[in-house]
């Protein structure tokens, strides 16, 4: 049994994206390496979704602001414990 997702159809929101990764991963990450691996999945699509740099740190700042994430350090998020996005 894989414990991979089927392949999207589309980009997802910034945030979801963000929260995703941060859940898979399990750990406290810098916003660059969210970005990384967030790209890498499928999550975010450069060629669709402008700006994707601007706007992942945007979505992970009002994230942070309204409890969503933690910062962890400079420019360093992780989820907040019993967290769900939906």
């Amino acid at each position: 049994m894989s414990l991979e997702e089927p392949p999207r159809t589309g980009p997802m929101d910034f945030i979801d994206a963000a929260l995703t990764v941060l859940r898979e991963e399990g750990k406290p990450l810098h916003w660059t390496v969210i970005q990384d691996l967030a790209l890498k999945r499928g999550y975010l699509d450069p060629f669709t979704q402008r700006d994707v740099r601007k706007n992942l740190l945007a979505a992970l700042a009002a994230a942070a602001k309204d409890g969503r994430v933690a910062k962890a350090g400079t420019g360093v998020y992780q989820e907040k414990n019993g967290s769900s996005s939906r």
